[in-house]
């Protein structure tokens, strides 16, 4: 249910399309109505909204459809709108749906398989929650397979104590994003701008606080750069799996929320907590880009994991063998290859009925039998993946970023529900939750800013220049190579260093050469200005150094994070939390104006209640101008239900 509100927050449909500013035009913003008037000279390209999108899968389309009711909104995304992890998720959304189980049960395998790391806040509200919005998406008309009664059919994946994953045969998340998308594209108040690619906020402050008021897009067909002025923007753009050589990720996740947020200054949480598949499909030694995954259903409706000798090995790592949670399972079958020299392992659903198999598996079986595999007869070769990401932006428990104006849910959020390890099939499901959860204070807040942050916003669409380093550009193809070699080089650093099984002196390393990587990276896009390859290959390498920073200072193992130096867990854990800018982190005092990076030579364990990324040389601190607070600060205090 949408929120009640005032009559005055219920604002007239804008113009979706773009027009040319001037410093003659008037922005009504209390009418929800831009007039422009003629002018000598054209402007930069600027639009006005109610509300910014960024991303269109579950979380992005099923916010979009309910702050609807309220105004405008701008659903942006950089490719095709049903491009993105929404379309590729198989196994389904769990949620409390049968008698037999309890909210009770779904929070206390949510807690566990997060390493007791979660919000209890967070995870209670999710799955007390989750029912009603499952029920939303069958009420829109979204297709679940149903059971032999009529009802939906509950299936059950890894971690999860009771059958309690919805699910469209193998299929979820490609009929939960079309039926999102269906009802999208008929909504009157709804633009999608597809092949937009975001770029980066617009902040300002507004008495004193920070406020987002919008959005600097780059139209990948024309070139052409614009500026998107709202109120209320949320970050909905999923993960960064493109940060590792093979993923189950398509190739339009490349962190580009979480970078933009971070440049904006928004806090980043738990970014070390990188979640493996553990059955990705197996196409060979040398392979890269995006992996097919095998669903964790397969092993939910009785798939067995053999390594290549032909015997069962799960028993010798965990009491739930195949249905352990993710993690276990994922540094198990890392052990087996590792400890044989074996490039896979086998997972088996052959001794399973044919008629379950190819009901509740036509995808994977069509895929796999595409590769040579007849999965009702032979073993699927699998291989753990890059999957999903646990941290991001921190938020509250109504996606709540710190800065006024400026949301964020689904992959891109930290919200505190999954914390060191996601349950199977929570995903969709946080993006369902915790997007109706925004709305109401998006409303609310979108409705202040128009009463009070006016001239903010009147500012934010005069002052758009794209000139200079702000400009879109067409690359030379000798720097478009030069492009794809750092992002080569960059995610196997990731890989060696931010893998399955991690070590410090490996991590120290690849922190270094992330540090210089960046700053290289900055100078290019100084230089060339905005393309679509040098502005993600940006992102990436914002995302990779946080991802890697964040798993230097955690000198324990907890869930997804694995150290061999440290592979015990903590007495009291704790989220990692970083607040400073790479510049205050790595004490280089400018990188526009190209001044060379101090070395980063003493990495030194932090005192307790602080982490530390980065102490540069006693000297050269002396030298810099100010003090720098370089460190990257744990929370004090655990969260609620830390065991």
């Amino acid at each position: 249910m949408s929120p009640k509100l005032p009559e005055s927050a219920k604002l007239k449909r804008r113009s979706s399309c773009p027009y040319r500013a001037s410093a003659a035009s008037t922005f009504d913003f209390t009418q929800g109505v831009t007039q422009v008037q003629p002018a000598q000279e054209l402007r930069p390209s600027v639009a006005s909204y109610d509300f910014l999108v960024v991303g269109s899968g579950i979380a992005g389309l099923s916010y979009a459809l309910k702050v609807a009711e309220y105004g405008s909104v701008a659903v942006v995304t950089k490719e095709q709108a049903d491009e993105g992890c929404t379309a590729y998720a198989q196994g389904g959304i769990s949620a409390v749906l049968d008698v037999s189980d309890s909210v009770e049960n779904h929070v206390h395998d949510t807690l566990r398989a997060g390493a007791y790391l979660n919000s209890v806040e967070a995870v209670e509200a999710v799955c007390r929650e989750g029912p009603g919005a499952v029920l939303e998406l069958v009420e829109m008309g979204a297709n679940f397979t149903k059971g032999p009664k009529g009802d939906l059919h509950l299936t059950r994946e890894g971690g999860h104590s009771h059958r309690r994953v919805v699910h469209a045969a193998d299929l979820t998340g490609k009929e939960v994003e079309r039926a999102l998308l269906a009802a999208a594209h008929r909504h009157p108040n709804i633009s999608i701008l597809e092949h937009h690619l975001a770029v980066d906020l617009v902040c300002d402050r507004v008495a004193g606080a920070k406020h987002c008021l919008g959005l600097d897009v780059l139209d990948t067909h024309s070139y052409q750069m614009q500026r998107l002025v709202a109120p209320v923007t949320m970050l909905a753009s999923g993960g960064a799996g493109q940060v590792y050589p093979n993923t189950t990720n398509p190739h339009v996740t490349t962190g580009d929320g979480i970078a933009m947020a971070y440049r904006a200054k928004a806090v980043m949480a738990d970014m070390e907590f990188i979640q493996f598949h553990p059955t990705g499909f197996f196409q060979g030694a040398r392979a890269q880009g995006q992996t097919f995954l095998i669903s964790e259903a397969v092993r939910g409706e009785g798939g067995l994991l053999y390594n290549l000798d032909g015997r069962r090995f799960m028993s010798k790592y965990d009491d739930r063998l195949e249905l352990a949670p993710r993690d276990v399972v994922a540094r198990s079958i890392h052990d087996q290859m590792m400890t044989r020299g074996e490039s896979h392992v086998m997972l088996d659903i052959s001794h399973c009925p044919r008629d379950l198999v190819t009901s509740h598996f036509p995808n994977i079986l069509a895929r796999c039998a595409s590769h040579g595999v007849d999965i009702t007869r032979e073993p699927i070769p699998v291989v753990p993946t890059q999957h999903y990401m646990c941290g991001g932006i921190q938020t509250g428990l109504l996606g709540d970023t710190g800065i006024a104006g400026l949301f964020a849910c689904g992959e891109v959020a930290c919200t505190g529900l999954h914390g060191a390890n996601r349950l199977a099939s929570n995903s969709l499901l946080e993006g369902l939750v915790f997007a109706s959860r925004a709305v109401k204070p998006s409303v609310a807040h979108q409705e202040y800013a128009l009463k009070h942050a006016g001239l903010a916003l009147h500012h934010a669409a005069l002052s758009a220049d794209f000139t200079g380093a702000s400009s879109a550009t067409r690359l030379p193809e000798m720097v478009t190579k030069d492009i794809q070699q750092k992002r080569q080089q960059m995610t196997s650093l990731m890989w060696n260093a931010a893998g399955i099984v991690r070590h410090s002196k490996e991590m120290r390393s690849a922190l270094h050469q992330l540090r210089d990587m960046y700053i290289d990276v900055r100078a290019m896009r100084q230089e060339f200005g905005i393309a679509p390859e040098l502005q993600e290959l940006l992102n990436l390498v914002t995302v990779g150094e946080l991802i890697m920073a964040s798993a230097f200072s955690r000198q324990e193992s907890r869930g997804l994070h694995y150290n061999a130096d440290f592979p015990q867990l903590a007495e009291h854990g704790a989220s990692t939390v970083i607040t400073d800018s790479f510049r205050r982190r790595h004490g280089v005092p400018s990188l526009i104006q190209g001044t060379p990076a101090p070395g980063i030579s003493n990495l030194v364990p932090a005192p307790a209640g602080t982490v530390s990324v980065s102490e540069p040389n006693r000297r050269r601190r002396k030298n810099l101008s100010r003090n720098r607070d370089l460190t990257l600060t744990r929370a004090q205090q655990p969260h609620d239900g830390q065991a």
